[in-house]
């Protein structure tokens, strides 16, 4: 079967869709670019589809590579049989490639391989083949001091060593007793002697076991974690409950082997050999295989968790351009001020010192005031860092005491901005502004737009993840990138404004072009036109297409460049220009006139119905922005810490992480709290993402509070009472039971700003 078969049955779509899509990839182009620019070659396939597409044909791809490497190692060998042969060819993983591999593949000398050596592989197969011999009287005839087989009993262990291996290399078995293990097998864990109080963070697992194919992503890796530090011992358990018990694998051996007890002379050791094969040869193995498989699997889990958080993230709600004072909360070293102009430009800054020690509280408000008056500031971002809900509650005053200002005050989360600011980066972008200050400016920016901000910021130090220091860093670091590429294409790029971070993310440009461009941009004025970035050193016709129409120019020579109208389609339009008889601008957002259009009517043999569809809706609604529409929570007056909450309490908040066992929500008291999932509606739920995503609004209410423990426990269901709720901490093993419970209304989260969208609590409890 061809990859491109195989590609197709998976994604369930036509084989010349995958091939369409499988040249497009191969030739440079990106999945932005080809699931919006190139619908008819590929007959529609999505970026979704086209992100699996590309992944999978990366792996299948390696697949084929490895296949061709071990059979040229085995043929070299001699070895390659027709049966063989055919098997390698229609292995569809990687494990099975290496269970068929696994006879043939180089190793150092092992023991089996020294008795066959030594001459002993008759004996083995004399027993194996003759169970009514007697095992004893055989290897009295192998017995030789030249070869080193002092006694019968050197001569039995050099057969069973033989036999041990041979059986441990049988793909087939190893197939049956993986397949047993998977789905009856259990990981068992154990707080390491001695270390109980090292463990505390890890008391849920001290006395754990749990079926390894139920184990949740976020439970097998703080396992894999409480291993690593040294203070959990994990076990694979083939016989859970029943410690003495000899293990069902064996019986599996035995099975495929053709062993079996009879009373036999040599059936004894024959069961000695299939104790010790599982024993010292496929137990080890298949443990490490399994919790391997587990550990790829939670990963993979892990970094999808993060990459939905940081898609939602990317994608809140922009405040847009308006003047906006950042401030970068502290106590000691007070409160840095920055104000940003609707254009992103630094145009003030300042440090008020409020709070302890210093408590410059009144002159800190009249700084403030006039700040915001003379530079006419309509937003004031306040990071959520320590120092906070105190800066919130001056600010909050100062508009208490000049509400002539008209100015709306938001908390957002300042996570990253201490990277950001000491990144090479932010030393070009403000070299003249002092580490500190650029935090506070960081902080102003990312209220306006979220994503032209964040993307300044390794998406790693970002902090929305689960388990995201656990996880294979390369892998995350790949998939991260993906979804900022997805989400800048998403939204587009204003060409003379974005930064080089924003800009190397469009489709079909990189680092070095996004700083030609920038280059081009400061040397020669901002673009007029988007063939103009033809102009630009190393942009080429390939990037020109790949890149132009995901980049924007507001007022240029071509008002269909502000759009997402391609370059190469820009004929289409004037087609409809000429059978309209208006003018483009006149056609630009005449909803009227552009619904009596049959789209039938402009396509050609380059661009088909959909090509020409998305062209009419691009007209309609010019350079639209996808993400929603800006607002905010408001925390509730008098609720600062933790200390402060009390069980009942209904508090509006921002979600700031969203996990697979739940979500959690940021209410103002520098501690998010959790809610769990089976709290989050009143129906069953696999996915916390049916119900919220990071950055909305929700009310929740308090269930349980643990100030020493820094641990909060809020519930989305609203009508329950306090009683009836299980503390969430207890409910990780939620399952439904019996009848689902009655179908209710899905709460309807707002989408918010970012707000506190990076989980403190969820960054500090499991030290990310």
């Amino acid at each position: 079967m061809t990859i491109n078969t195989i590609l197709a049955q998976e994604l369930q779509v036509k084989p010349e869709q995958i091939q369409a899509a499988v040249n497009l990839l191969d030739d440079g182009s990106t999945v932005p670019f080809i699931a919006r620019y190139r619908k008819e070659i590929t007959q529609g396939l999505d970026d979704a589809q086209l992100r699996l597409l590309e992944q999978r044909l990366g792996y299948l791809r390696d697949l084929n590579d490895r296949r061709e490497v071990i059979i040229k190692s085995i043929d070299e060998q001699g070895k390659l049989t027709d049966t063989l042969r055919k098997s390698i060819l229609s292995a569809d993983s990687k494990t099975t490639l290496e269970d068929l591999y696994l006879p043939y593949k180089p190793k150092r000398r092992t023991k089996g391989q020294i008795a066959i050596e030594a001459g002993l592989e008759p004996l083995a197969d004399t027993l194996f083949n003759d169970p009514t011999l007697d095992p004893e009287s055989q290897a009295s005839e192998y017995i030789s001091s030249e070869k080193g087989i002092a006694d019968t009993k050197a001569a039995l262990d050099g057969a069973r060593f033989i036999l041990m291996e041979r059986f441990a290399e049988d793909a087939s078995l190893l197939a049956k007793v993986r397949r047993y293990l998977k789905t009856n097998a259990h990981i068992a864990s154990r707080v390491s002697k001695g270390k109980e109080q090292d463990a505390a963070k890890f008391k849920d697992y001290f006395e754990h076991s749990e079926k390894l194919s139920n184990t949740p992503s976020h439970r097998a890796l703080a396992m894999f974690r409480g291993r690593n530090e040294g203070v959990l011992n994990i076990q694979l358990d083939t016989t859970p409950g029943q410690e003495s018990a000899l293990s069902p694998c064996e019986d599996i051996i035995s099975e495929h082997v053709g062993i079996r007890s009879l009373g036999r002379k040599a059936d004894k050791w024959l069961q000695q050999v299939v104790h010790w094969t599982w024993k010292a040869k496929l137990s080890l193995h298949m443990e490490t295989e399994l919790f391997g498989a587990l550990k790829e699997k939670a990963e993979e889990e892990a970094i999808q968790v993060f990459a939905k958080n940081l898609n939602d993230l990317l994608m809140a709600a922009p405040a847009g351009a308006k003047v906006t004072m950042g401030l970068d909360p502290g106590l000691r070293t007070g409160v840095k001020v920055a104000i940003v102009d609707n254009t992103g430009k630094v145009a003030g800054k300042a440090t008020i010192f409020p709070h302890v020690p210093q408590n410059q509280w009144d002159k800190s408000l009249r700084t403030l005031a006039n700040l915001c008056k003379q530079h006419k500031v309509s937003l004031i971002s306040i990071g959520n860092g320590t120092g906070s809900r105190e800066t919130d509650k001056l600010v909050a005053e100062m508009m208490q005491a000049n509400p002539d200002l008209g100015v709306q005050k938001i908390m957002v989360s300042e996570a990253g901005a201490s990277v950001y600011s000491a990144s090479q980066l932010a030393s070009d972008e403000l070299p003249d502004l002092d580490v500190s200050i650029r935090g506070a400016v960081s902080i102003a920016r990312r209220l306006q737009d979220p994503l032209a901000e964040l993307v300044k910021i390794e998406a790693k130090a970002i902090g929305v993840g689960q388990y995201q220091h656990d996880v294979n860093q390369s892998q995350l670091g790949r998939s991260l990138d993906k979804v900022i590429e997805d989400c800048v294409n998403a939204v587009g790029v204003d060409l003379n404004m974005a930064s080089p971070s924003l800009l190397s993310y469009v489709s079909g440009l990189n680092k070095t072009l996004a700083q030609n461009i920038v280059k081009y941009r400061d040397e020669n004025g901002v673009f007029d036109s988007r063939k103009t970035l033809l102009k630009v050193a190393r942009l080429g016709p390939k990037a020109f297409e790949q890149a132009a129409g995901f980049l924007r120019i507001v007022n240029g020579k071509n008002p269909l460049d502000a759009s997402s109208v391609h370059p190469e389609a820009y004929p289409v339009v004037d087609k409809i220009v000429s059978r309209s008889d208006v003018a483009v601008n006149d056609l630009i957002g005449n909803t009227e006139l552009l619904k009596q259009l049959s789209p039938d009517d402009f396509t050609d043999g380059t661009f088909g119905l959909p090509t020409v569809k998305d062209i009419i809706s691009e007209l309609d609604k010019p350079g639209r922005d996808p993400r929603p529409e800006f607002k905010t929570a408001t925390f509730k007056d008098g609720v600062n810490t933790v200390a402060d909450l009390k069980p009942g309490m209904i508090l509006e908040g921002v979600v700031s992480n969203v996990a697979n066992f739940g979500a959690f929500v940021d209410v103002g008291v520098h501690q998010d709290g959790l809610v769990h999932i089976s709290a989050l509606t009143n129906k069953f739920i696999k996915d916390p993402r049916d119900v919220v995503k990071t950055g909305d609004i929700v009310k929740v209410k308090v269930l349980e509070v643990d100030v020493d423990r820094k641990r909060i426990s809020f519930t989305m269901r609203l009508d329950e009472k306090q009683t009836q709720q299980r503390p969430a901490q207890q409910r990780d093993n939620h399952k439904p039971k019996g009848k689902p419970a009655p179908r209710a209304s899905k709460p309807q989260p707002q989408n918010g700003a970012m707000g506190n969208a990076f989980a403190d609590a969820f960054a500090k409890a499991k030290k990310n």
